[in-house]
């Protein structure tokens, strides 16, 4: 489905801040920025993975829907992405994560994104605690467009966690707004995993 919104500006005239969407962000240690561009209900899970991933450690970033219903409709493609807060965030940064969800039922990590080493090294570490990890079929989906938001760091090269819904539901009780507020060991073993790869 194309996104209503070809810009953050185009979303800004149409929805309220505060009512329909909300902005969370963190600024800590500048090298590596964790982002959620699809926060809150428009790909749930997201938020809460991008916040752990980061802890104290990392700058932390989320685009949140809160609408009753309908929050796909404030979805914008990664390559356009660009929420000003975000863009500053990220461009001060010499590493970008972004954490989406996809929509497949298997439990699976799809990784994506232009750093070569670190997507590597996140491999493997992933693996060795039992996830599943592939390549997106889809080329829209393995983050290597150098406009998405997870190459527009300062290395021009991140990393992109494609998160199926199969994956993510795993990681809470259930992925509504109250469900996703008990985490299993599978969540804290997938934020472990990630942070031990890009520390």
């Amino acid at each position: 489905m194309a996104d209503r919104y070809a810009s953050f500006e185009a979303l800004s005239e149409c929805e309220r801040s505060g009512r329909d969407f909300g902005v969370r962000a963190f600024r800590r240690n500048e090298r590596t920025v964790v982002v959620a561009p699809h926060g809150g209900r428009i790909e749930p899970g997201t938020s809460e993975i991008a916040e752990a991933i980061a802890g104290e450690d990392f700058c932390f970033y989320a685009f949140e829907g809160t609408k009753p219903r309908h929050n796909v409709r404030l979805h914008i493609t990664s390559t356009r992405f660009d929420e000003p807060q975000c863009l500053n965030l990220v461009s001060n940064s010499e590493r970008v994560v972004t954490v989406h969800g996809e929509d497949s039922r298997e439990k699976v990590v799809f990784l994506g994104g232009r750093d070569a080493d670190a997507l590597t090294r996140l491999r493997g570490t992933l693996e060795r605690r039992g996830f599943c990890v592939k390549i997106h079929r889809n080329p829209r989906l393995q983050g290597l467009d150098q406009l998405n938001i997870c190459n527009r760091g300062k290395r021009r090269a991140g990393i992109q966690l494609e998160l199926s819904r199969g994956l993510r539901r795993s990681f809470f009780r259930s992925l509504s707004t109250a469900g996703r507020a008990t985490r299993t060991v599978r969540f804290e073993e997938f934020v472990a995993a990630v942070r031990d790869a890009i520390m």
